[in-house]
């Protein structure tokens, strides 16, 4: 069903562009023959929209990878540095959620581990939409901050570490068998808002893999029946994932990556202090709009990601910010 959809999707948004090109060239050509400068000008600048939309419609042509076009999770871990990456998490929590909500995708967060003073330990969000997956995947891991810590007494500058991971949310279609003998499972109370219910009953779950080490974690719901089959779906996910990464000769690199979150492994850099820049790492992609990027405009990033690795363009030279 959701592969009919895509097509339907795509064939519809062709018929879409190639209408909308036709009329805006009427447009242009009527108020030439008018002298209206005014009807001239609108039509102008629903071409400029236009070729937008074509150049987005282009890189989602680029998501055809097996997974891309499923829901997908997202997981934010802080790195060493307590408060300050506990902090720089949740700022890159926020961040998804609003490119998600900015894209029209569902947001529903499965489990938050808040830090002792701010921010959060960990998170884990579900994010539902078409291409959700292929999008999300370019974000996966390590991002470094570099600003004057608003938790430094003596207002020094500070580098902060927090790492990043995605997986797609698989449907039933796909099987993936795991033995319950490999699995071990935990029960924990609930932390965060909920009333009188949250911490009083043992309704988070976690299930670890024991023969990979993965381990997922729901709270979500106020039930340990309901947040125990979420936790089986996100593990499936997971495993599922990894075999991903393996069939495309990159589960070293990845998982690389993602174990360790400190210097050298970054694929973004945030600097805030003494200037205004955000670079990525493997693209050369950057911009001094910091607020903008953190505020959920990622589009860039993803969309010379996609390139990079659809046709191996770099977008510039890749080299470390100070």
């Amino acid at each position: 069903m959701q592969e009919r959809t895509s097509l339907e999707d795509a064939l519809s948004g062709i018929g879409k562009v190639e209408q909308e090109l036709e009329d805006d060239i009427g447009m242009i050509e009527l108020g030439e023959a008018e002298g209206d400068d005014g009807v001239v000008a609108e039509a102008e600048a629903a071409l400029k929209n236009l070729k937008k939309e074509v150049a987005r419609r282009e890189l989602e042509a680029l998501l055809s990878g097996e997974a891309d076009r499923f829901d997908s999770y997202l997981e934010v871990h802080a790195g060493a540095g307590g408060t300050e990456s506990q902090d720089w998490a949740q700022m890159l929590l926020r961040m998804y959620t609003r490119w998600a909500d900015t894209h029209g995708f569902k947001v529903e967060v499965l489990e938050e581990s808040e830090g002792e003073e701010a921010g959060i330990k960990s998170a884990t969000i579900q994010v539902s939409g078409h291409n959700a997956y292929g999008w999300l995947k370019t974000e996966a891991g390590v991002h470094r901050l570099v600003r004057i810590s608003p938790f430094d007494s003596n207002a020094r500058r500070h580098t902060s570490f927090s790492s990043v991971q995605v997986f797609p949310v698989i449907d039933d279609s796909i099987k993936i068998d795991i033995k319950e003998s490999d699995v071990r499972v935990d029960t924990m109370r609930s932390g965060g808002a909920g009333g009188q219910h949250v911490n009083k009953t043992e309704s988070a779950v976690r299930l670890t893999h024991i023969p990979t080490g993965v381990a997922v974690v729901c709270q979500a719901g106020r039930s340990q029946h309901k947040n125990r089959a979420q936790a089986w779906d996100m593990l499936r996910a997971r495993l599922y994932e990894i075999e991903l990464k393996k069939r495309e000769e990159k589960a070293a690199a990845d998982q690389a990556a993602k174990t360790d979150i400190g210097w050298g492994h970054q694929i973004r850099s945030y600097v805030l202090q003494p200037y205004q820049m955000v670079k990525d790492l493997r693209t050369g992609v950057q911009t001094s709009d910091t607020s903008g990027v953190l505020g959920g405009d990622l589009d860039e990033f993803m969309a010379a990601t996609l390139a990079q690795r659809a046709f191996g363009t770099t977008g510039g030279d890749i080299e470390d910010v100070d």
